[in-house]
């Protein structure tokens, strides 16, 4: 085995012939029994056996309600998202009967845990347009110089770059912490977008823009401002984007990405690592990298399905996708289903309204049917196939990426904007985690390996 990289001079076909044998080594020696698991009550993905998550901690921050125990078993409800006690559809119907922006607002709620008064609000949404500049010379540096073909990649290492640009990165006290929030709130979008751009020039060949944002515009019509070459928008597209980072901006403390965030933070390591952790879980296309799966899957229906309007047709084809036999073979239908909530998701019922309503009398409107139509089959095709009783529902996945898209917002920042609107929660969690945690998060593994003795490099 050369064990060489190509570069210096080994073909690629002997490299993979090495990494093949490296891999066969692997699979002889690292096998663990599934019945295991149930043997020791080892808890897997730190659930119970009813698939409610095992509780590792206490929060004031936010309630992901989605079933109620009867009788020792899950009773399905209406789902509910709850920041700081107040329904999130409470926050998105005040900012729309006031006719105004509602993300800036939702921000201040997660990190400080109260409503903000109207001062305090026009004052903060201030802060953060002074604060969406990066630091001197770190988009030459940090983000040209080192193209990226996947933002959440560039997001999760400019995050850590900033480290090297902050004058007092290690301390983690709570005026610190807070700084450095609110910073990192701000500059996630700018970071994002400039991403994008040279994401463009490099791997897209397209001309790339830098347009300098606007003090008097909100985080959602920055976004739109500085991503769109003509810099043009219309107030429903930036009110909706609003929407849609408000109903990602918060999911409780057990959620992957968040629950990554805290797991750091109880390290006593710097704001940055820990962010940049929460990025990294959010990638995931079983978290935050659903949203574009679920675009990628209706790309594939479109091109499988001859009739969308044939409901045995298309049950047919989620068929194959269950039986892995179609889509990326993952046996998933993107969209479909949720740890906590049952009846419904309360963010995929606002963005589902909130589609229709952009993609009523447009050529988007076949395609909302479609997703729709996904969305009534799925639970009995899972049923089939599977045999699986419980219900289940459509989550904020499956319409999300439709908005974008409708939004004109490109597949590959679906994700990148989930990191951008959750990046406020994190930091309230990581703020919470300091101030009351006190104890790093060390969950326990059953070792199932045997003992041996060490045996002699000559005799084996």
């Amino acid at each position: 085995m050369t064990f060489s990289s190509a570069k210096y001079g080994v073909a690629p076909e002997d490299e993979r012939a090495d990494i093949k044998i490296l891999c066969d080594e692997y699979r002889k020696y690292n096998h663990i029994d599934p019945s295991a698991f149930e043997r020791y009550g080892v808890k897997r993905g730190l659930r119970n056996a009813d698939g409610t998550g095992v509780m590792a901690g206490i929060t004031n921050i936010c309630n992901v309600h989605g079933y109620v125990m009867d009788e020792g078993e899950k009773a399905p409800i209406d789902g509910e998202l709850i920041y700081r006690g107040i329904n999130v559809e409470k926050l998105i119907d005040g900012c729309e009967k006031e006719d105004r922006y509602g993300f800036e607002e939702a921000v201040w709620l997660l990190l400080f845990g109260n409503l903000p008064t109207k001062t305090q609000l026009t004052d903060f949404t201030t802060l953060l347009a002074q604060m969406r500049e990066l630091p001197d010379t770190f988009t030459e540096d940090m983000i040209l110089k080192a193209p990226s073909p996947d933002i959440m990649n560039k997001l999760a290492r400019s995050v850590l770059a900033l480290y090297s640009y902050d004058e007092d990165p290690d301390d983690c006290s709570l005026e610190n912490v807070i700084r450095q929030s609110v910073e990192l709130v701000a500059r996630m979008p700018t970071i994002m977008v400039s991403a994008y751009q040279v994401k463009r020039r490099f791997y897209d060949h397209k001309s790339m823009y830098f347009h300098p944002p606007k003090a008097n515009h909100s985080i959602a019509q920055t976004i739109l401002y500085t991503m769109r070459s003509d810099k043009t928008f219309t107030e429903e597209e930036a009110k909706l984007l609003d929407k849609c980072m408000i109903l990602h901006a918060e999911h409780g403390g057990g959620n992957n990405s968040t629950f990554a965030t805290r797991v750091l933070t109880s390290s006593g390591t710097d704001t940055y690592s820990a962010i940049a952790a929460g990025i990294g879980s959010l990638k995931g296309p079983l978290h935050g990298g659903a949203n574009a799966k679920v675009m990628q899957m209706m790309e594939s229906i479109k091109e499988n399905v001859k009739d969308w309007k044939n409901d045995d047709e298309l049950a047919a084809f989620l068929t194959k996708l269950v039986r892995k036999e179609a889509g990326d073979l993952s046996g998933k239908i993107y969209g479909m289903g949720h740890a906590v909530y049952t009846k419904s998701d309360p963010r995929a019922t606002i963005l589902k309204a909130n589609a229709l309503k952009l993609a009523e009398n447009t050529e988007f409107i076949d395609e909302f049917k479609l997703i729709e139509s996904v969305e009534r089959l799925a639970p009995q095709v899972l049923s089939a196939v599977k045999g699986e009783k419980k219900i289940i529902c459509a989550n904020v996945d499956l319409y999300s990426g439709m908005v974008y898209k409708m939004l004109r917002i490109p597949p590959e920042l679906f994700t990148p904007l989930f990191a951008s609107s959750r990046i406020g929660g994190w930091c309230a969690h990581r703020v919470e985690e300091l101030i009351t945690g006190g104890r790093i998060i060390r969950p326990a593994y059953k070792a199932v390996s045997k003992d041996r003795e060490y045996i002699p490099l000559e005799e084996r």
